[in-house]
């Protein structure tokens, strides 16, 4: 099996060659066709999609072709209880897209908090790459560990939550479930 992934970020390949392990995966660079730093759940996995449906296009013979995107997105809080909320409502989310030319699945992965000093950064209009980058003193966090990495101790990588979406939108591929 061939799968494309939207991408020449080589974490979100890795997170695709994980969820299918015998399949040869090739990074196809597209456009997202959304803001370099995607707002709200929509706009995110509009992304995802747009990845998918680009990659599968401009690929050479792919069976399967996956689409992933980071973005940051309102949670309401109160959805957590009564207690007081850790900090800023807004949090990181990530979306992936897998299709076949034919059928389109979408999947989510892990929703982490974002701390209040970089959620401020990222309402006033920077992206959250070069935040995590100048907050951790870093390069190129989106290629590492990722936020995910950083707001959890190395507990959740940017592949691991990564990995999740890709696995959620491909259970139309790989289960006889549906």
């Amino acid at each position: 099996m061939r799968i494309a992934v939207g991408s020449g970020n080589p974490v979100k390949r890795d997170a695709t060659a994980r969820v299918f392990d015998a399949a040869a995966v090739e990074a196809v660079v597209v456009d997202s066709g959304v803001s370099e730093q995607p707002f709200g759940r929509a706009e995110t996995r509009h992304g995802a999609v747009t990845r998918a449906r680009r990659a599968f296009a401009e690929a050479a013979a792919a069976d399967l072709a996956v689409g992933i995107e980071g973005g940051v997105a309102a949670v309401d809080s109160a959805d957590c209880g009564p207690l007081a909320p850790v900090g800023d409502d807004l949090s990181l989310v990530m979306w992936a897209a897998v299709t076949d030319g034919d059928r389109l699945s979408c999947g989510g992965g892990p929703t982490l908090p974002l701390p209040d000093r970089i959620a401020a950064r990222l309402r006033a209009g920077e992206e959250l790459g070069p935040v995590m980058d100048d907050v951790l003193g870093t390069d190129d966090v989106a290629k590492k560990q990722g936020a995910a990495g950083a707001f959890t101790a190395g507990t959740l990588t940017r592949t691991d939550a990564l990995e999740s979406a890709v696995a959620a939108a491909a259970g139309p591929f790989l289960s006889d479930h549906y």
